[in-house]
């Protein structure tokens, strides 16, 4: 009897071995994590305010995850195609997304047959800033401020053309509501990046719109583009003389939203490794070479922890989801 027992106990064991040995491997890895470099997929083409973003990050993260991290570029398709991209990769910490709110929000409602889902595919790594926005117009509007603009856009329906970098987004929820809740009849015309609606804003093809402080501030500061209100809560620290929507009078959400660049993983990544990069982020931001460089941007430094990011997602997911709507655009 005492024999059977051993070798039904040694059997056991053997078999049980490889099996024990197969739940290590994943726990060995996320501890030795990361063993290999590490890519940071952004959305848009190189040179932009989150291209930049990510590779101010990636230098800072290197040396403290102590392999390479790598920015690479997928553009196009309104960041669907370098969102889906990093949804679908292996969810082992390698392939990270740098995003600004549009493909992981707005494009849940603007895109009919959208590749992926943010909010099951995507998990929140770190809001690593908050990219300021401010309503500018070309020099020729007789407007010093919110409430003259929008007398100025009444007395000439159609005149007055807002642009923007893409249906949905934030300069065109901003169209669309003040044409709703003022009765004023504006143009939209969208681009497909804001550098090339900046361009034709200095020209005067267009003659407003909510763009990054990041590309407007140089304008500003030249003369060449006119400040009359700076999207948020508190005036920007780069735009410290132009008043917010708020300070003139006007609360609605729609004046008071600001939204993260942010740095999301798989929605499958362990939670061991994005503590990991969550706190690596948090530290980085937090060195003061890198605050300055970000606000140099025009961007505020945020850092923020992956439950801290996850639960402001959570918090501005359904109000940019419904200022989407209210557009009225929809997308194939």
């Amino acid at each position: 009897m005492k024999a059977t027992v051993r070798n039904a106990l040694r059997h056991w064991l053997l078999a049980a071995v490889p099996a024990l040995a197969a739940c290590a491997l994943p726990v060995a890895a996320q501890e030795s994590y990361p063993t290999r470099p590490v890519r940071i997929i952004v959305q848009y083409q190189a040179g932009g305010s989150t291209d930049t973003m990510a590779r101010l990050l990636a230098d800072k993260l290197a040396p403290r995850l102590g392999q390479p991290v790598v920015v690479e570029n997928r553009s196009g398709a309104g960041g669907i195609i370098g969102t889906d991209y990093v949804a679908k990769s292996p969810a082992d910490g390698y392939t990270l997304l740098m995003t600004v709110p549009g493909p992981v929000t707005a494009n849940i409602v603007l895109y009919r047959k959208l590749p992926y889902d943010p909010r099951t595919d995507l998990r929140m790594v770190s809001d690593v800033a908050t990219m300021r926005t401010v309503l500018a117009v070309h020099p020729s509007v007789p407007a010093t401020d919110f409430k003259s603009l929008l007398a100025t856009i009444a007395a000439a329906p159609d005149k007055y053309a807002m642009g923007s970098w893409g249906a949905g987004t934030q300069p065109h929820q901003v169209q669309v509501y003040m044409d709703k809740t003022y009765g004023t009849r504006t143009l939209h015309v969208p681009y497909k990046g804001e550098g090339p609606m900046a361009v034709d804003l200095i020209a005067g093809q267009i003659q407003m719109t909510v763009g990054s402080v990041t590309t407007l501030a140089p304008y500003i500061a030249a003369g060449k583009l006119r400040a009359l209100a700076v999207v948020g809560p508190t005036r920007a620290k780069a735009l410290p003389d132009v008043p917010t929507f708020a300070e003139q009078g006007y609360k609605d959400a729609v004046y008071g939203m600001t939204g993260p660049t942010s740095l999301m993983a798989p929605a499958r990544t362990p939670d061991a490794i994005v503590e990991r990069l969550g706190r690596e982020v948090a530290a980085a931001v937090n060195e003061p070479d890198l605050r300055r460089r970000i606000e140099e941007l025009g961007a505020e430094p945020v850092g923020n922890l992956p439950a801290q990011a996850t639960a402001a997602y959570q918090a501005f997911l359904p109000i940019s989801l419904k200022l989407t709507r209210d557009t009225g655009v929809t997308l194939d």
